[in-house]
């Protein structure tokens, strides 16, 4: 799929984001209908509204791609795919749940197990980022368009983390003293892996946890940005593997910090 192809797809499903976006929101306001699946965590009415509004989107743009949807089983047992579409309706439940702002809508198009587009609206606090081709990657806040080059906004001297907890395990901490980190601060969602490719923070590193439709559309933004993205062994993180699993992740703004 050549590059103009990849844009025109992007572009066209970023509306389709913000309508999610409001549903979100709005089903929120009204007061969400929660349940539990199978694997004891939450799923709403939220998550299935918004799911079924880009998956129907995503079929009309690319009706020949599988999607692989976290809240879909369709697809799932397929351990044969290279190209095909991850998406997670809203990732950050919790936080969705419990009036949170972090929370994210993403979509990701993975071509040759790589992640090639990626879109991921905050509908909370209003920012949208997305990319479809190497350092073609974008944040849309207030209107105002910009592009994201992983120039480091933090202070010289000063290398800033993202975790996924305040209280960090023995082994992040490793890390953390590996990349002589100053200060670090707990984040919900994808959003950790955009405020990297915005020059907000600095690092992000977590151990073998989740699964690909949750990192899927941040990993493209941050490598198109001219982010670094590995597991614990410097191996590159390709996508469609066994149930979908994670690895070990280590994202950078910079191979340099």
């Amino acid at each position: 799929m050549n590059e103009e192809r990849k844009k025109e797809i992007t572009k066209d499903l970023i509306s389709c984001f913000y309508e999610a976006g409001d549903i979100s929101l709005k089903l929120r306001t009204n007061g969400l209908k929660k349940m539990i699946k199978e694997d004891n965590t939450p799923v709403t009415n939220g998550d299935i509204e918004v799911n079924n509004l880009i998956t129907k989107k995503i079929i009309e743009l690319t009706p020949d791609i599988p999607i692989i949807s976290e809240e879909s089983s369709l697809n799932k047992s397929n351990d044969n795919l290279s190209n095909f579409w991850l998406i997670d309706p809203i990732d950050g439940t919790y936080d969705y749940i419990n009036n949170g702002d972090e929370f994210t809508i993403n979509a990701s198009l993975i071509i040759n197990k790589v992640p090639e587009i990626g879109i991921i609206y905050a509908p909370a606090k209003k920012r949208l980022f997305y990319t479809y081709h190497e350092g073609k990657s974008f944040e849309v806040s207030n209107n105002v368009e910009t592009k994201l080059n992983c120039i480091k906004q933090t202070k010289k001297g000063e290398v800033k983390a993202v975790s996924y907890s305040e209280k960090l395990k023995p082994i992040i901490k490793e890390w953390h003293k590996k990349f002589n980190v100053t200060s670090h601060n707990k984040m919900k969602s994808s959003l950790k892996f955009c405020v990297v490719a915005s020059g907000e923070f600095d690092l992000y590193v977590t151990e073998s946890r989740a699964s690909e439709w949750d990192i899927a559309a941040g990993h493209a933004i941050l490598k198109n940005a001219g982010g670094s993205i590995t597991d614990f062994e410097n191996k590159e993180i390709l996508y469609g593997k066994k149930d979908f699993k994670n690895p070990s992740i280590i994202l950078k703004r910079s191979t340099i910090l």
